[in-house]
């Protein structure tokens, strides 16, 4: 092999592996370039994963927001429905309780009206008996003497004599039961002192229930977003702070407060007012403005006490009892004013006392202190007079006041004609036309059963309802009932009523028989 071949092989050696590397190196780029764009691809993909992920988040936690946005909303409604019911249903049990009562005291009154009247005639079948046995001998005496110088038989004479005798002792049962009734009202003239209150005091009406809420009126809508707050921060505040539900639902312009207790709605409907006028709303400035309405509040409270006090003449009063009064003027009982009904007591009290010789000014502040417990009975236990008794006791009030205001609704006995006198007066300050609602419809269904009960029984020609229900008179035709069938008649009418109505105080039952004597002169 020459040098020349040895060349040529050398330089096809060398280009082989120049082409070959060169080739290794594109290769080399290629694959590196690869890889670069592989890693791109990945970071690109890490990135877009990585979004992805952030606004899933993202959306959870505003859908999460929502949801405990409407969580809150149907809790709050839930909350407030369960609190509407509760109150209606604390409202059914107090009128149940005070129907109970009432019926109650018909009961103890209807059983000593029994008892009485079981001693009358048991006194009265005595006197009969005794008369019997007299008449039975008059009848064999007569018997006799008819037999010895009349022409008619033994049988004859005795049934003659004893149509006669039945005739007798029904005029005298008659003559019973009027006598009866004229010692009664005899007696009940000569008790009057202690008794004018206890006539009237069953006279008491079944009303609707008294108002819990106030609404507060709205410049717009967009309002009831800025009264609520971010996430219900502003609501919230305010119903911690003033122990009122604060109601906003659908009604255009208007939001609701609900609560119990008068006052602290009155100081939570200016409050709110005052926000809804100055725009800010955030819980510094609700703080505010419950305390300029707190302070308000309390100088018409002062200033209504006071005012009451000059107006009826009582004085004296603790500073705190002339507080209390004027805290009734919030407080309504079956649509009736509390302070009003309280200064209307004084004065019938008082009146009253006058007529008949007892204690005028006692009277006359014992009448308007009689409801002072219901200023506070949403904060304590027991009874509006209960409470009120405690109260005039603790600020130095004469003890017949204090017995006066306990036992002006029966819960204790009566010690005093003062007492007697306030119990009337609340009675007829309650009962007189005008003083509480009554719905159109319940009083007229009221005076059409009373109609219709009357004209159930047999003998009666015509039955009207007069005094608002309070009196019914029954015209009886008089040749089908006598005098003592009408006595018999307005005991069961009465009864009926008893039975089957549920009427406030006492429904009185006049029964009318009339026999009229027409001739012509001619």
């Amino acid at each position: 092999m020459n040098l020349e071949t040895l060349s040529h092989m050398l330089y096809e050696n060398t280009m082989a592996v120049l082409i070959t590397g060169f080739i290794a190196l594109v290769l080399f780029l290629f694959l590196l370039q690869r890889v670069v764009r592989v890693r791109q691809l990945l970071k690109q993909v890490k990135a877009d994963a990585a979004q992805q992920v952030a606004e899933a988040h993202k959306q959870l936690e505003t859908e999460r927001r929502a949801l405990e946005v409407a969580a809150k909303e149907q809790i709050l409604q839930t909350r407030q429905k369960i609190e509407q019911e509760l109150a209606e249903q604390r409202s059914e049990a107090e009128k149940t309780r005070r129907r109970l009562e009432q019926r109650e005291d018909t009961l103890d009154k209807r059983q000593v009206e029994l008892d009485q009247l079981s001693k009358d005639i048991a006194a009265g079948q005595e006197q009969l008996a005794q008369q019997r046995e007299q008449l039975e001998d008059a009848i064999g005496e007569q018997i006799e003497e008819l037999e010895r110088i009349g022409t008619l038989s033994r049988g004859e004479a005795r049934q003659e004599l004893l149509r006669q005798v039945n005739d007798e002792l029904r005029q005298e049962r008659l003559q019973l039961i009027q006598r009866s009734q004229q010692q009664a009202e005899e007696q009940a003239e000569r008790t009057a002192r202690n008794t004018i209150a206890q006539a009237i005091q069953r006279c008491a009406v079944d009303h609707t229930t008294e108002t819990t809420v106030s609404v507060v009126q709205l410049t717009n809508d967009d309002m009831k977003g800025r009264i609520i707050g971010r996430e219900g921060r502003n609501i919230r505040h305010f119903e911690e702070l003033t122990g009122v539900d604060l109601i906003v639902d659908d009604t255009p312009e208007a939001v609701v407060l609900s609560a119990f207790d008068p006052v602290r709605r009155e100081v939570a409907r200016i409050a709110l007012e005052h926000l809804i006028q100055d725009g800010r709303i955030h819980p510094g400035r609700i703080e505010e403005m419950l305390e300029k309405a707190r302070q308000t509040i309390e100088g018409r409270i002062r200033e209504a006490g006071e005012a009451t006090s000059l107006e009826t003449g009582v004085t004296g009063l603790h500073p705190e009892i002339i507080r209390l009064l004027g805290k009734l003027q919030f407080r309504t009982s079956f649509g009736q004013n509390v302070l009003r009904h309280s200064v209307e007591v004084s004065h019938l009290a008082g009146a009253m006392a006058g007529e008949i010789g007892a204690r005028v000014p006692l009277a006359r502040r014992a009448g308007l202190l009689h409801d002072l417990g219901k200023a506070v009975d949403f904060e304590r236990e027991g009874t509006h007079a209960q409470i009120g008794a405690e109260i005039t006791r603790t600020h130095g009030e004469h003890e017949d006041v204090v017995h006066a205001v306990a036992a002006h609704h029966g819960e204790v006995d009566l010690e005093s004609i003062e007492a007697a006198l306030v119990q009337a007066a609340d009675a007829i300050s309650a009962s007189r036309p005008g003083a509480r609602r009554e719905t159109l419809e319940n009083y007229l269904k009221r005076l059409e059963s009373l109609e219709s009960i009357g004209m159930g029984f047999e003998g009666v020609k015509k039955v009207y309802a007069i005094h608002a229900g309070r009196e019914i008179r029954v015209l009886v035709k008089p040749e089908e009932i006598d005098d003592l069938v009408a006595y018999e008649l307005a005991r069961n009418m009465a009864s009926r009523i008893e039975q089957e109505m549920d009427y406030p105080g006492e429904i009185r039952v006049t029964v009318i028989r009339e026999t009229r004597a027409v001739e012509y002169a001619k």
